[in-house]
């Protein structure tokens, strides 16, 4: 008789647990996780996302926040998702969105992004979402945008770096290599990959600009000019002294003709005709003209 009482117990008891576990799972899973793979979903709709790290004391006591924020948005009914990303396992969306603090709070609008500044508590949250006030907030310009070209670039960079980041602290933790040890081994890798760049760069280089053939060859402007000089026809030393002779005497032909004419004596010898009155011929001067050297 007594078992027959308490089974009606055990039963509301059941349904009450069930009831429990599935608000709890919905409120849980009402809270999506993003990563690398499954981020871009926040591109539709609108979403509020917060970027967290499990060592944050600052993401720690926000989370309860978060929660009740979450919880709140599914009893009022609001066209809002709320969404996490851990940096730790993320590294690459850290980067894609520019994250230099924790926590750091998106809000996205069918595809625009900005960044929540304001206070950190459910009320003004929620009327951040409620009352648009996000429409006061410029959105992040193109170029920074998170689902833009360079950007994804940054994020592949963010995940490398977080790649070797592992190495060090392998070969550090595993295999005890000292600090400088794990740097000289990185550093040496790294000049031999920028060799084999180098020289792929190069084979591309002759592939696209082959070198000229043999039947052309390249000469400089100087040796140019000397095989030019060398087709003229040569002239003898006795005909260039010549040359240089009758320069000589033009350039002394012109400058006593200067002299002359500015000298006094030329100005007393065209006077002294004129005051004797003797004769019309007047005197002529003869220049003898400087011999040439004999052929």
């Amino acid at each position: 008789m007594a078992r027959v009482n308490k089974s009606p117990q055990v039963l509301n008891f059941f349904i009450y647990f069930c009831i429990t576990i599935c608000c709890f799972t919905n409120i849980v899973s009402a809270t999506s996780e993003l990563d690398e793979d499954n981020w871009r979903k926040i591109l539709n709709g609108e979403w509020m996302v917060e970027f967290y790290a499990p060592w944050c004391p600052a993401c720690n006591a926000l989370a309860p926040t978060w929660k009740e924020l979450t919880d709140r948005a599914i009893r009022k009914s609001l066209d809002m998702n709320t969404a996490a990303v851990d940096v730790t396992k993320s590294p690459g969306l850290s980067g894609r969105f520019v994250v230099t603090a924790l926590p750091t709070i998106f809000h996205v609008k069918d595809g625009e992004f900005r960044q929540y500044k304001g206070p950190r508590n459910v009320e003004a949250m929620l009327s951040y979402v409620q009352q648009q006030k996000w429409k006061n907030t410029e959105p992040i310009s193109a170029w920074k945008s998170p689902d833009s070209v360079q950007m994804s670039l940054v994020a592949h960079f963010f995940k490398l770096s977080q790649a070797l980041r592992s190495v060090h602290n392998m070969l550090m933790e595993t295999y005890g290599l000292p600090t400088w040890g794990s740097y000289l081994i990185f550093a040496l890798v790294t000049i031999f990959i920028g060799a084999l760049l180098g020289l792929l760069m190069v084979c591309v280089i002759d592939f696209l600009y082959p070198p000229r053939g043999p039947g052309k060859v390249t000469v400089s402007l100087a040796e140019a000019d000397r095989r030019k000089a060398q087709k003229e026809p040569n002239k003898s030393d006795d005909e260039q002294e010549l040359i240089n002779d009758d320069i000589v005497d033009d350039a002394e032909h012109s400058q006593n003709s200067d002299a002359e004419k500015n000298s006094p004596s030329d100005t007393e010898e065209e006077a002294q005709p004129a005051a004797e009155g003797s004769g019309d011929d007047k005197p002529c001067e003869v220049r003898k003209r400087r011999p040439r050297k004999a052929d």
